[in-house]
Parts: C-alpha cells; structure tokens; sequence
C-alpha cells in the first residue's frame, strides 16, 4: 500500500503548442494537420515529465482545451458567442471578496489583461467588452475532440511507469458565463447540460481512464450570490439543482472511476469570502465519486482537514487534498506535504488519502498560476512528500 500522488490535471501550455493556440485564438490559418502532431508530441511529453517527477496518476495537462471551462462550448452544438460590455474591467462575476478589496482586484485585472496580451503578442489596449455564451438551440455533444484527447492520453502512457491516467472534464454547475435564450427554465436548461456533459464523461470512463470533474463555480457562485443581495437558501437552491444534475451527468457510470474536484477559484486573490467547507460538504459528499479532490494546502483552506473529524467520509471513498497550492510560488517542502498528508490520514484512515494539488497550474492555454519551472519542483516535493508519508504510515518497505 501507499499514497499516490496525482494533482488536478490543468499544466502549463509548451511554446510549441502555443504557437498553434494562438493563431486559433486569432482566427488566422494554420496547418491543422501539424497541430494535431504538435498536441500529440506534447502530451506525451507531458506524461513523461509527469512521471519523471514521480507523479503515480498522471493527466494530459488538459493541452486539448482552450480553457477548462470554455472547451466544452467549443464541442457541443445550440451555442453561439456575443461580445458584451464588461463590468469593469473584468469577465469574472461580482462578489464579496471583489467589494471588499477593489484596489487589489483591479491590480489583479490589470496583470491578467497584460499576461494575456503578451502571450497572445499584441499590444493592443484592453477590451472593453468581452465574450458572452448564449444557448439559442438544442445542446448537442460532439465527441470528436474527448476521442482525440483519449487516443493522446492512453498512447502518451504506453511504455511510461504511472500507475493510472485521467482527464479532467467540466461539471454542469461550472459550465459557465452561459445564457439561456432557448430551453423553458433554468432546470431544463441545466438537465440539457448535464445530458451533453454525460456523453463526454461516458466515453472517458469507458476509455478506461479515470474521469474528473472540476466544479470550482460551485463554491464561488456562493460569494457571488450574496454579493448581489441573494441570500444562502438562494445559493442553496442553486447549488442543489446543479448537483442533482452532474449525479445525472454520471448516471450509470462505476463511482470507483470518477474523482470530484472543487475549489474555490484559482485566482490568486484574497479568498477572504470563500463559504466554509463544513457549510457545503454535504453538497460535496452528494456527488456520486469514488474521490473527492479539494484544497488543504492555501492559508485560506488548509485547517479544514479538521471537518473530517466530525463529518464521515462514505464507506469505500477516498480524498485527494490539495498537499502543494498553485496559489504561492514557494515549492513546499516534503516535509510539510507529508505531515499534510499524515494528519488527514489520521483522522479517514490511510487507505483513502492520496496526494493531489489545491488546483491547476493553467486555468487555461493562456493562464497560468506559476512559472512552469516551479511547476515541476511542486510536483515533484509532492511526490517525495508521499514517499515520506507512506513510510510513516506503513514503514519503510513500503515507501520503497
């Protein structure tokens, strides 16, 4: 026995991948045809570095994505893009945090909108409007594109010693910045989601890969909620029908081959607002997953391994804390990630913790959290801070 080490699968984008990303972003031509090599080479280069640093459960950095979010509105049909005028200068939506510290945030606006220019290479000043989703027909999946990644994926890990592989994929409520101009209600418009979303999952899990879904937009929509006057029984509400809706995404599915990833955004912005994961564990432990990936590495979230003293993990479920955090560049110590690790291990039994990061290190082809060097030195203390907790929990031999 022993502790894996995973993460939550988003990585930093290769020059040579980018190139491509960004005369798509353009609009301009491009060799399709060297593209797709170009992504092949550099997903199973990043598989090998995974391994390399000694990551067990490795991903495909997410590298046939646009974004973790926006990707889907790219694969499935009844959506269309409109340019809105931004709140601001921000795409993201109003909460508390951002009322509380206006002149970090706008900093923090700022240096977006500049990162973005420069990896796009331009500069242009900033956009005073910004892309809005609206759903005016039937959603509609196309699987062309979770194929391809699937093919990338399982080719990258042939030969290379991992102990398993996943991609990451978006949740019914994080499906977001959309509006809806064609279903009767919010419910119908969400189920419609959530029946898309079910044949993307279904191929991965069938694939034979493990599927994670990411539902960041579930925690946030909370401090966005009571920002704009609603109260938490709204958030309630809003959250429950989003849940019930992803349990129907995954109908069907063996829970042992699902992981549930929340967060409470990547953004690295005070969080000071972030609900209290005892107020929505039960929300969490509703999702039907064989684990639960969630932060316990950032100031803001790392005492809350301590809910688990009160609240039972169901039988035959595991938990992947974050042990290492995209939210500061200090490369955390093995030390440190294995008392993480240890500590939690207590108190759910060591059986059902395997080490993971708070979130991604690239929300998206054109953001990223780190610089990658520190990437891969996260990574890698994760990995030694395993070995480390292995050994203390189940003694030398197996660590080695």
């Amino acid at each position: 026995m022993a502790i894996l080490a995973t993460h939550v699968g988003s990585l930093i984008r290769p020059p040579e991948l980018l190139q491509f990303n960004v005369a798509k972003e353009r609009g301009e031509a491009y060799d399709e045809a060297a593209y797709e090599q170009a992504l092949a080479t550099a997903t199973a280069e990043v598989v090998r570095r995974q391994a390399e640093v000694g990551i067990d459960i490795v991903s495909d950095g997410e590298f046939g994505k646009s974004s973790w979010i926006t990707y889907l509105y790219e694969r499935v049909s009844g959506l269309e893009m409109r340019l809105v005028p931004l709140e601001g200068s921000s795409i993201l939506p109003p909460s508390r945090d951002r009322n509380a510290f206006p002149g970090a945030y706008a900093e923090l606006d700022a240096q977006f909108e500049h990162e973005n220019r420069e990896s796009m290479g331009t500069d242009d000043e900033p956009a005073d409007v910004g892309p809005q989703w609206v759903c005016t027909g039937p959603i509609e999946y196309d699987p062309a594109a979770v194929q391809r990644d699937i093919a990338n994926l399982k080719a990258a890990m042939e030969g290379v010693d991992v102990v398993d592989g996943f991609l990451p994929v978006v949740a019914p409520a994080s499906a977001y910045w959309l509006v809806n101009e064609h279903y009767e209600s919010d419910e119908a418009f969400v189920y419609a989601l959530a029946d898309a979303l079910h044949e993307e999952y279904k191929a991965i899990v069938e694939s034979g890969l493990l599927l994670q879904v990411d539902d960041a937009v579930l925690m946030h929509e909370a401090d966005s909620i009571l920002a704009t006057g609603g109260s938490w029984e709204d958030y309630r509400r809003w959250a429950q029908l989003r849940v019930d809706a992803l349990n129907h995404a995954l109908r069907g599915l063996p829970e042992e081959r699902i992981r549930y990833h929340v967060c409470w955004g990547s953004w690295h912005g005070p969080h000071a607002f972030d609900p209290e994961l005892k107020d929505v564990i039960d929300l969490i432990l509703q999702v039907n997953a064989g684990q639960y990936a969630m932060e316990q590495a950032n100031p803001r979230h790392e005492h809350e391994w301590k809910v688990f003293e009160t609240v039972r993990l169901p039988e035959g479920r595991k938990l992947i804390p974050g042990v290492v955090t995209h939210h500061t560049n200090v490369v955390e110590h093995p030390e440190v990630v294995a008392q993480r690790l240890v500590r939690l291990a207590n108190v759910v039994g060591r059986e059902n913790v395997l080490a993971g990061t708070d979130c991604g290190f690239a929300q998206g082809q054109f953001v990223r959290r780190v610089h990658e060097e520190i990437q891969w030195a996260k990574l890698r203390s994760l990995a030694e801070g395993a070995r480390l907790a292995t050994q203390e929990l189940w003694g030398s031999a197996a660590a080695a």
